[in-house]
């Protein structure tokens, strides 16, 4: 056990076979009562082995936090071990405790787990947040208050006794409750509460247990958004690099931090949530430099016990996350289209083409400007009618989307905008660049009560006058699985490949999974591989997690917004 990562696993080890048999014996009478006779007279279990269920959440909540490697777990646990060992040998000095053989095991085992702590003691350097403490606190104090109170109006509501109790009483008994199940005071005999209430306050005392650890022992989330500074030193590397790949400008969404290389040529654009450090597309600047700023943002995100993960990585990219221990999950393909093969004519496009002139012929046109030739009113206007369209308050995206629209630093944007046969503005397309002769779509807004086929007109109409503005490739929306819908529908596709194929299209009725691929799929577009990476395949349930959050289809509970207003810590990995 003197290897550091082996004596860490050891201590993780232990605390999950101590939750294991604490929840046994919470459901195997027998097993518990057993347990629980050896915590009495001069009988003494291993470190946390009390049997039941809040001391298996308990040792269970810190077998997780040990597994990410958090150091106050480290702390907390060698405390409350190197105390109880202390306690046990002291205790092993009497014969009628040193003549049970079972305490003897006991203090092997205690012991066994305090060498892991100290050799594994390097393993455990994940920091939290510096404002844990206090907000444990806070917790704990406003919890309590909270959680004494509700289990005072319980027992009020549901006291049996016919002898007078005073709300004070009831407070008592209440609170008392919280502690344990059976703790006794003469001064509250008198009430006399079903026996499920007494329960249910003491799991209540439980979930606020639960409540302070997580709060003492979440991960770092304070984030320093973009500066100028590096939000000038991205655009410069865009200006540089920006036509590798169709996402770079996307690393210019101000909620984003940066890391970057030693030499600033390149850099990995990312967002921390949940616990997931969030990188998109790949990283900006020379490819040469991209081993450069992605060690640090790795080894920052392992310094703070955070899951490290990338969506929608080009295969290129991903090559190099990979040689860095990262694996790759294809998530789909991008819809690229190259104008100067682009054309309505031919068999294979009638439908589309007949689609076009429809619209033509109910009197829609099209115009195109950068937003730099969008007098400011105007501009304001247009943003004013993309609110109102907006499918629901949030506003969705991440890995493919800006974040804003008509900031005056996006000059370089492409609005297209769409109006009926009476002038009136009726849809709306916004492209960022990508580098000096791509874009990409950013923002699809259009009014619901206008006719069907705005956008795809739009989309065509901008692919036929790409040229005027040299605009030589459009990167349109992002096809999840595209590969299973398209290769699910073959002749001789496999029950498997047919059953994946058949979920993805029973999910496409909420999310438009199928529906997006057969949207860009009209415009016959080259297909562009996108991965996700990841450490562990079983970081993938919070990865998933945390990208639906950040792409604004999940909102976490939380404290309100103006909580954290001014909280941001400063933090640069350089």
């Amino acid at each position: 056990m003197g290897h550091p990562r082996v004596a860490a696993a050891v201590a993780v080890w232990y605390l999950r076979a101590v939750a294991f048999v604490n929840f046994l014996s919470a459901v195997w009478v027998s097993l518990g009562q057993d347990v629980r006779r050896h915590n009495q007279e001069d009988l003494f279990t291993p470190y946390l082995l009390t049997a039941g269920f809040a001391s298996g959440v308990f040792t269970a909540f810190l077998a997780v936090t040990m597994r990410r490697r958090k150091r106050a777990a480290w702390i907390l646990n060698l405390g409350l071990s190197g105390a109880f060992l202390g306690l046990l040998a002291l205790a092993m000095a009497f014969p009628e405790v040193r003549r049970q053989p079972q305490n003897w095991v006991s203090l092997g085992l205690t012991a066994v787990f305090v060498g892991a702590l100290l050799a594994g003691r390097r393993e455990f350097y994940a920091k939290g947040d510096r404002s844990n403490p206090r907000l444990a606190a806070a917790v704990g104090a406003g919890g309590l208050l909270a959680a004494s109170l509700l289990a005072a109006l319980l027992v009020t509501a549901t006291d049996r006794s016919a002898a007078p109790a005073t709300f004070l009483d009831r407070w008592r008994y209440g609170t008392l409750r919280l502690v344990s199940v059976a703790a006794d005071d003469p001064s509250v005999t008198g009430i006399a509460p079903p026996t499920w209430v007494d329960v249910a306050v003491n799991v209540l005392s439980t979930a606020l247990v639960l409540a302070v650890l997580y709060a003492a022992f979440r991960s770092r989330r304070a984030v320093d958004p973009l500066t100028d500074d590096d939000e000038k030193r991205l655009r410069e590397l865009l200006d540089r690099h920006g036509e590798r790949d169709s996402l770079g400008y996307f690393a210019l969404r101000r909620e984003k931090s940066v890391c970057w290389s030693p030499t600033g040529k390149a850099a990995v654009a990312y967002r921390v949530l949940g616990g997931v450090s969030l990188a998109s597309g790949d990283p900006l600047g020379d490819p040469e430099a991209w081993p450069g700023a992605i060690g640090p943002w790795l080894a920052e995100a392992r310094a703070h016990g955070w899951i490290p993960a990338v969506m929608g990585a080009s295969e290129e990219a991903g090559t190099v996350y990979a040689r860095h221990g990262l694996d790759a999950l294809e998530l789909g393909d991008e819809a690229v289209v190259d104008v100067a093969e682009f054309t309505l004519e031919g068999r294979a496009m009638r439908t589309v083409r007949q689609a076009y002139n429809r619209v033509r012929r109910a009197g829609y046109t099209v115009r195109v400007r950068r937003h730099e030739e969008i007098p400011a009113d105007e501009m304001a206007a247009l943003v004013r009618r993309a609110d109102d369209w907006r499918d629901g308050a949030t506003e969705r995206g991440f890995s493919m989307a800006l974040g804003r629209l008509g900031d005056p630093r996006d000059g370089r944007c492409v609005m297209v905008e769409c109006r009926d046969a009476d002038g009136r503005l009726r849809a709306l397309l916004s492209f960022v660049p990508w580098g000096p002769r791509g874009l990409s779509l950013d923002l699809m807004r259009r009014d619901r009560d206008s006719d069907n086929g705005l956008i795809e007109f739009m989309v065509i109409d901008l692919l036929r006058r790409a040229r005027e503005y040299r605009i030589t490739q459009v990167s349109l929306n992002f096809a999840v699985f595209r590969s299973v819908f398209e290769r699910g529908a073959r002749l001789g596709a496999g029950p498997v490949l047919r059953l994946w194929r058949s979920l993805l299209s029973f999910f496409s009725r909420w999310w438009q999974i199928e529906s997006l691929y057969r949207a860009n799929a009209k415009y016959r577009p080259v297909w562009e591989p996108r991965f996700l990476l990841f450490e562990k395949s079983a970081h993938l349930p919070r990865i998933g997690v945390a990208s639906a959050r950040a792409e604004g289809f999940l909102e976490a509970p939380g404290l309100p917004r103006w909580w954290h207003h001014g909280r941001l810590e400063s933090r640069r990995c350089r």
